[in-house]
């Protein structure tokens, strides 16, 4: 795979930097937005770009803070305070005319995933953001007020843990059914298994049986849709 470190427009705002990672070759492929954690953009988020792109998709990984990032809950909590929601649409929609710009993607279908504060910017992407074809959210919701679906809204998959104590499954279960509700699909993925589960780099947060399952549901997904 081709790895590097870019940089793109997001409108009214300017330059904003990324990850992008493609797969070997020059063939068409669909596009991935992938939208980090409240850590910012790390090595954790690069190595998930490179795993989408092992499974062949021009991952990118927006950077919703600016060329910060973090260790510290704090320090982290502090950065989610300071990003403001519209200005990380408009870093997702820059992504997507990036991906789109690309040679590879010029003709192909681009999605959106996103884990923690990613899984909420992802699911309020599919909202607000247009030309995206599909939404992976993990473990995140956005504020009520950017939940806003329709029929342009693309196909949702959520995963979410059953021992969250920072989401309960009541909320998720109800933004599902309001999404349904409005003629938007979503599917609804929930595991025995508490917040950051696919976090490999944390042992007291990942769930390897949760995190398989949900990986391999995530392909399935967005192969159907972005194909």
């Amino acid at each position: 795979m081709t790895t590097a470190e870019v940089t793109f427009e997001a409108p009214s705002l300017g330059p904003v930097a990324g990850y992008l990672s493609q797969p070997p070759g020059d063939k068409p492929v669909p596009g991935l937005i992938v939208v980090h954690e409240w850590w910012g953009l790390n090595d954790d988020i690069r190595s998930v770009c490179d795993r989408f792109a092992g499974e062949g998709f021009a991952a990118l990984a927006v950077d919703l803070y600016g060329g910060k990032s973090t260790a510290d809950a704090a320090e982290a909590m502090q950065l989610v305070n300071d990003m403001k929601t519209e200005d990380a649409m408009k870093i997702v929609e820059g992504g997507v005319r990036h991906l789109v710009s690309l040679p590879r993607c010029r003709r192909s279908k681009v999605g959106v995933t996103g884990f923690c504060l990613g899984g909420a910017m992802s699911l309020a992407a599919a909202c607000t953001v247009a030309g995206l074809n599909a939404a992976v959210p993990f473990y995140g919701i956005p504020k009520r007020e950017l939940l806003v679906f329709g029929t342009p809204t693309p196909p949702i998959q959520g995963h979410y843990g059953k021992r969250d104590g920072s989401i309960a499954v009541e909320r998720i279960e109800l933004v599902a059914s309001v999404a349904e509700s409005m003629g938007n699909p979503f599917e609804l993925c929930l595991y025995d298994a508490g917040h950051a589960f696919m976090r490999a780099s944390d042992p007291k947060a990942y769930d390897a049986p949760a995190a398989e399952l949900a990986w391999s549901r995530t392909l399935t997904f967005l192969h159907a849709n972005l194909r």
